[in-house]
């Protein structure tokens, strides 16, 4: 068995009756939607027409939502129903950035993840969704795609039909006949400030989507006459959970590649300052994260009731691993145990480095956010963590010369070094070919759009180049101490750029 939904865009009028029961059948707050009707408007006068795309959950056969949520409060049925389970729900929003279609949205009543369950109530008794019984067209088919004699099986099999984002490989079980390119694609028409009967909706958080009058994508005569608007769901504590992470996670590397190179002496002060930060900065990093859910009294779940496919559950584990071994550390150069220190020096650099980078598979899980699927991020990620190590050593390097009066070369040195790999890989995340438009509009945004001047601006010159031109210019510790601040401030306003930007692209 496997339920799915066939639009007729030959039927449909864009009455909104399928919106208006839904909303009535599941209770649907204001605000949100589990099912909307978007106008497209084309041509030009006389020669003009409207097109209508009912949009909802797509049901996918391979659904994102469900691999990337760490308590599996979203879950596929037997029977293809993508569901959900509000009660065991963190709202870490996990779910709202995997899918490629904005069908999920965050419910304001009970603040967990909310969208269409094919009217899992109904079908469980025999009877099909509100908003197919509603519709006076017939525009909306459900059935058993696996059945051939139902009748959206026939349909499939009879009538040319057409998914939203093939490319995705989530396999959605929601088909259009008669689709229109200017309203299945989500930057192919433009969006006025005015919809047909009302603004579009900029309160939303973060600001929505944001759509660029000179996008290449735009097709020529095409206006969005109606739409929804969706939130961002991620907001400023995940690029802050970033740069906290990247240096909890890298500040006891470059000391400890040093120490076996030769070039510094063990150090127990430096041990205890360095793997104190590492603490701090890990310690705030868990603080961020939970913090960021909209259901904080449900935290333990991820630890207690955890989806092992989700990066989000692996990862909290990895963060646990690398406390863990970063306060044995710490605990040894505290009680004076050099041999014990030498033994767990590696293991918790090695585990800082998995702390660093498990972001980017997370990341991959986001099918939504094509952006941050770069294959190069993994790679960025472990330069981010050796910048904010080297900027955090060279701030200290005073602290630490009377036991190695190398410090401060070796520290600038690598400030530098790393410096130059995070301009350059910067750069190229934003240059390389992107195979998806949603990945090539998301860096038009960072490039040409909002978030130019914060990227150019602070994250390249004031963040990149202005560093490295004072350590060309000058030797001086307050040169370099000033790079070092700046590295930081850069390295924040790109990690902003590319996790607003990547949430700014419309998905719908």
């Amino acid at each position: 068995m496997k339920y799915g939904f066939i639009i007729d865009n030959r039927k449909c009028i864009g009455c909104h009756a399928c919106t208006v029961a839904c909303k009535t059948e599941n209770h649907v707050p204001v605000g949100v939607n589990r099912t909307w009707v978007k106008y497209v408007e084309k041509g030009v006068f006389p020669n003009t027409r409207r097109v209508f795309q009912v949009t909802r959950c797509n049901h996918c056969e391979k659904p994102p939502c469900v691999a990337i949520c760490p308590v599996s409060a979203m879950y596929r049925r037997k029977d293809g129903i993508v569901d959900f389970d509000s009660e065991s729900c963190i709202g870490c929003k996990a779910c709202m950035q995997a899918c490629p279609y904005d069908a999920i949205h965050l419910d304001p009543k009970h603040d967990t993840a909310s969208k269409c369950n094919y009217c899992a109530h109904r079908t469980e008794i025999g009877l099909e969704p509100a908003c197919v019984i509603v519709c006076p067209e017939h525009a909306i088919v459900a059935g058993d795609l696996d059945d051939p004699i139902s009748e959206i099986a026939q349909l499939q099999a009879r009538e040319t039909v057409r998914v939203r984002k093939p490319e995705q490989g989530t396999k959605p079980k929601l088909y259009y006949i008669d689709a229109d390119e200017s309203a299945i694609v989500p930057t192919a028409a433009r969006h006025d400030i005015f919809y047909m009967w009302s603004e579009r909706n900029q309160q939303l958080h973060g600001g929505g989507a944001t759509y660029l009058v000179d996008s290449p994508f735009l097709q020529k005569n095409a206006v969005a006459a109606y739409d929804v608007g969706h939130e961002r769901p991620w907001g400023w504590l995940v690029p802050f959970y970033l740069w906290t992470k990247s240096i909890g996670s890298g500040v006891l590397a470059l000391p400890a590649l040093a120490v076996a190179l030769g070039w510094f002496q063990a150090d127990g002060v430096r041990d205890i300052v360095l793997s104190t930060i590492a603490l701090v900065f890990t310690a705030i990093t868990a603080l961020v994260l939970v913090g960021d859910l909209t259901r904080k009294d449900r935290f333990l779940r991820i630890l207690l009731h955890p989806q092992n496919k989700s990066w989000l559950a692996r990862g909290t584990y990895v963060l646990m691993l690398y406390s863990v071994l970063a306060g044995l550390f710490w605990f040894s150069a505290v009680s004076h145990y050099g041999r014990v220190s030498a033994i767990l020096i590696w293991p918790t650099v090695f585990a800082g480095f998995f702390a660093a980078i498990y972001t980017a598979f997370l990341f991959g899980q986001c099918e939504g956010r094509d952006l941050w699927q770069t294959p190069l991020l993994p790679v960025h990620l472990i330069v981010q963590t050796l910048l904010c190590g080297s900027a955090v050593l060279t701030l200290l390097a005073p602290l630490f010369a009377t036991q190695s009066p190398r410090t401060l070369s070796v520290a600038v040195g690598s400030l530098a070094a790393f410096l130059g790999l995070h301009v350059l890989t910067m750069l190229g995340e934003i240059s390389m070919p992107h195979i998806t438009d949603n990945a090539a509009y998301a860096v038009r945004l960072i490039t040409h759009g909002p978030f130019r001047k914060l990227f150019w601006g602070v994250a390249v010159g004031l963040g990149g180049l202005l560093p490295l031109l004072l350590f060309w210019l000058s030797s001086s510790y307050i040169a370099a101490a000033l790079a070092g601040v700046l590295s930081q401030v850069g390295l924040f306003a790109f990690e902003w750029c590319f996790i607003m930007a990547g949430q700014s692209v419309p998905n719908s």
